[in-house]
């Protein structure tokens, strides 16, 4: 089930990669950990451009773009307080791959990339909690595609929006049609549609590219069973080893 959205200002432990960290670690970090402000389409990353920082988003969501010459951009990924982003730092890239904005304005704290080989390299749970990132990810990813191949636009739109209820902790937050175009890998008059079809069903109200969820429980109902494959799995995979 979608849990319930927050209210208040959110701590950058909220993130749930600097939430996993023991507080004495998480102390240590702090000081290199910068908060920023993103605005809707700030540019993070550019494709083939060095990756400067790592972000981990607290309210904010982050849009990955694939960029094929001569075609519209594609969202491959969507990161929230669930992770980071500029991965491929830690997994030894100097570059980005793709494309990357703030798609939802909100909270996030930035690292220097050069600081995070420093911390690394000391003894500590940071690089556990990484690799096992990266591992969520992957199943994410994977699970994206089977749904992107097998489930209805409706059941996808449903399914996403519940997710960014969840990174956002809110039940209303602003999103273009051209983000959620992007996402769905479908045209912006499918998009209108589909948000037709929930605004009908009574679950949200889309007005002037502001999404309010009305019925969390209702769009839970709507959503494919990715939610609760994805959600399961990324508990699993981000909890912390038994001793």
């Amino acid at each position: 089930m979608p849990t319930p959205a927050a209210s208040t200002q959110p701590h950058p432990r909220r993130n749930l990669l600097l939430g996993a960290l023991p507080e004495d670690e998480y102390r240590r970090l702090q000081p290199a950990l910068e908060p920023v402000e993103l605005d809707v389409r700030q540019q993070l990353y550019a494709h083939g451009k060095p990756i400067e920082h790592l972000w981990f988003p607290v309210d904010a969501v982050l849009s990955l773009l694939a960029v094929v010459e001569g075609e519209a951009a594609i969202e491959v990924a969507t990161i929230g307080h669930e992770g980071l982003g500029g991965l491929p730092a830690f997994l030894g890239t100097t570059e980005s791959p793709h494309d990357t904005f703030c798609q939802i304005a909100g909270t996030a704290v930035r690292l220097a990339t050069g600081e995070l080989r420093r911390f690394l390299g000391q003894d500590g749970a940071l690089h556990d909690v990484l690799h096992r990132y990266t591992l969520a990810t992957m199943i994410q990813l994977a699970q994206n595609v089977a749904c992107n191949r097998l489930h209805t636009t409706e059941e996808r739109c449903a399914r996403w929006l519940l997710q960014t209820r969840d990174r956002v902790g809110a039940d209303e937050f602003t999103l273009t049609q051209e983000f959620l175009a992007q996402m769905l890998g479908v045209r912006r008059g499918t998009v209108s549609l589909t948000a037709g079809v929930l605004q009908q069903a009574g679950v949200l109200r889309y007005t002037r590219g502001r999404i309010t969820v009305l019925d969390a429980d209702g769009l839970y109902e709507a959503a494919c069973d990715c939610y609760d494959v994805i959600q399961s799995e990324y508990r699993r995979v981000m909890a912390a080893p038994e001793a």
